[in-house]
């Protein structure tokens, strides 16, 4: 008989919100650890927000587009992937600048996840608006974007394994998660391998007994990934293998994202969303659209700057 699954509450106690914001669409938690702050976006809202972890302050940039994730630029100031391309945002004055039109028609698409590589190349993947099979996963190096691959509705939960010769990547809409031979050097990918599935949400079925989808991921030291499940109300950690080893409930429906931070890198810091929710669930769960804080026992992988 297998052991049981470890299943961690996320009580008051052990969970605090990092601010009074609430997002509509929370997502791309990105630490940043000289300014010791946590950077997310708001998609729904078009904003990038900052917000400093000691002292609870906090600020943010209107877009004039959605934001679909955001990544730190080793010379300074944030890469942000928006529906109408690439973007530099000097994140001391303010500056907005284009470095990239889109490599999609930006009436039916929009960036979704994405994240670094060791090598500072940044891959970021689409979200089809009629959510069709037609996303497609890009990486962005020497100023193009290259197809590295194709036919899912909703990219998401990028992240690369501790010797990075592994790529993560899943279809939220298909409730699958992918593995995928990583070349560093190179930075080519193999054919993608099933890495975890999960069952759809059938028709009738209540929310209670619904596991969720998997949406944005982080990797920790050991190689484990930890997945938000949206709409199930809880975070997964997979084993290398894909394992369930842990599953971390919280009381907010949506989770959307985690990223690791805080000078040991053991505090998770999980964005959520509060967009198109009853406004039954709402009034019951006060923190959703918050952006979370849960300390971990093992730390996670630090992110790297992109390279323009």
């Amino acid at each position: 008989m297998s052991a049981p699954i470890p299943t961690l509450s996320a009580s008051p106690e052990s969970l605090e919100c990092i601010s009074p914001h609430r997002a509509s669409l929370g997502e791309s938690p990105l630490w940043h650890a000289q300014e010791g702050c946590l950077y997310y976006v708001d998609i729904a809202e078009r904003q990038v927000w900052c917000v400093d972890v000691r002292s609870g302050e906090s600020r943010h940039w209107q877009l004039d587009s959605q934001p679909g994730c955001i990544a730190r630029l080793e010379d300074g100031g944030l890469l942000v992937a928006q529906r109408n391309g690439l973007w530099r945002l000097d994140t001391r004055s303010g500056a907005h600048e284009r470095l990239a039109p889109p490599p999609y028609d930006e009436s039916r698409q929009r960036f979704n996840d994405g994240k670094v590589d060791a090598q500072g190349r940044f891959w970021v993947g689409t979200i089809d608006d009629a959510r069709a099979p037609a996303s497609a996963l890009y990486r962005y190096a020497d100023g193009r974007f290259t197809e590295m691959g194709s036919g899912i509705v909703t990219s998401n939960g990028l992240a690369f394994s501790p010797d990075q010769r592994r790529m993560y990547w899943s279809d939220t809409k298909a409730h699958e998660i992918y593995s995928l031979p990583f070349d560093l050097l190179s930075g080519d990918v193999g054919p993608r391998q099933c890495f975890a599935r999960f069952e759809p949400r059938a028709a009738g079925q209540s929310l209670q007994d619904y596991g969720g989808r998997p949406d944005g991921a982080a990797v920790d030291i050991e190689g484990c990934y930890w997945v938000a499940m949206f709409e199930g109300q809880c975070l997964l950690r997979l084993s290398p293998d894909g394992a369930l080893l842990e599953r971390v409930d919280l009381p907010v429906r949506c989770p959307t994202m985690p990223a690791f931070g805080d000078d040991d890198m053991r505090t998770l810091y999980i964005t959520t969303a509060r967009e198109g929710r009853p406004a039954e669930e709402l009034a019951a769960q006060p923190w959703a659209g918050a952006v979370l804080r849960l300390r971990v026992a093992v730390p996670g992988l630090p992110i790297a700057a992109a390279r323009l």
